[in-house]
């Protein structure tokens, strides 16, 4: 598999092919957004679970990483030190296609998979 990745900082995020075609696809079908931003949130029962936006513009100190000529993905500063490392795939499992965050920060995730911790 070959991704597309950056390195502001020593921080690394990659994204597989299938993702860029996805975020692509969400950002046509949206019409007004102009790029895909991640970052995370403290959320259930084991501290943080991400959060992909469709956004028409970033946030002042997103760090912008552009994945190809017609899509762009905006990560959060104050998210990187944990998404540092982090892969992101779209993957099809039965009838489902979902976002797979491969992240080597997380230590530990609940039993529903929405949530992880990094301690």
């Amino acid at each position: 598999m070959s991704v597309q990745s950056f390195d502001p900082a020593q921080q690394t995020v990659k994204v597989s092919p299938a993702a860029v075609q996805h975020f692509r696809s969400q950002l046509t079908q949206d019409g007004a957004a102009k790029a895909v931003r991640l970052s995370v949130k403290e959320s259930g029962c084991t501290g943080f679970m991400y959060v992909v936006d469709l956004v028409q513009e970033g946030q002042v100190d997103d760090v912008h990483v552009p994945l190809d000529s017609s899509v762009e993905l905006l990560v959060a500063k104050d998210s990187l030190a944990i998404v540092a490392g982090t892969e992101i795939d779209y993957v099809k499992e039965g009838v489902n296609r979902q976002l797979k965050f491969l992240n080597p920060n997380a230590k530990d995730h609940c039993g529903c998979g929405e949530s992880f911790n990094v301690n």
